[in-house]
């Protein structure tokens, strides 16, 4: 068993790791579990850390398991970001900033926001997106993880039995009372649509228009 210390400054360092001036805003923000074992866990650890190798430094030392959330289609990414970006500060609940919901009227009112798309710069974020997600897998190689996808998480279930064995815990059910924001067409979610859909037409990047879940 450890210490009331060794949790507290426990808690401390994760609550930094997952602090914006980290690099990591609100709507890329993890869940982190810390039972009274040497097996510590950390979930969806997404995007790059600015301290990286202070961090694998410290989850290689106490044995922590990482898993990486990671989502194929970058666009519907990037209106996340830009919604959860924007109710940071208009707080459309009840003048209070919520990233994840847990019923349909909330998300429905975070989904009434449409948010504009730069398509000037559209091609290279996207890229940029893709490359800093690759460089997040290359930091975290040496450590104990797993790398799921988002989109593969909604059609096969089976992978959360895949998870629960990584993280050595027995098979159970597993449910989640959150509800999904952002669903539907992205047309129905991108105020310049017209404009994108002609940015990314004939690019590798046109499957993103399409991609419905």
């Amino acid at each position: 068993m450890e210490s009331s210390e060794d949790s507290f400054l426990e808690e401390r360092f994760f609550s930094l790791l997952f602090n914006s001036s980290w690099g990591v805003g609100p709507g890329a923000r993890g869940c982190v579990t810390l039972p009274h074992s040497r097996s510590k866990t950390v979930g969806y650890l997404s995007g790059v850390m600015e301290h990286h190798k202070e961090i694998v430094e410290y989850i290689n030392e106490r044995g922590v398991s990482a898993i990486f959330l990671l989502r194929r289609n970058v666009l519907r990414r990037m209106v996340s970001m830009l919604a959860n970006s924007y109710d940071r500060y208009a707080k459309l609940i009840n003048g209070t900033h919520k990233s994840h919901v847990h019923s349909p009227e909330e998300a429905n009112t975070l989904s009434s926001y449409k948010p504009s798309v730069n398509s000037a710069s559209l091609i290279t974020d996207l890229k940029q997106m893709e490359l800093i997600a690759v460089k997040a897998l290359e930091y975290f190689r040496s450590t104990r993880h797993i790398t799921l996808y988002y989109e593969d998480l909604l059609k096969n279930r089976t992978i959360l039995q895949d998870v629960q064995n990584f993280l050595r815990l027995p098979q159970m059910d597993l449910t989640s009372r959150q509800v999904k924001i952002h669903k539907g067409p992205l047309s129905e979610q991108i105020k310049n649509w017209e404009d994108i859909k002609d940015t990314l037409r004939g690019t590798a990047y046109e499957s993103y228009l399409s991609a419905d879940y």
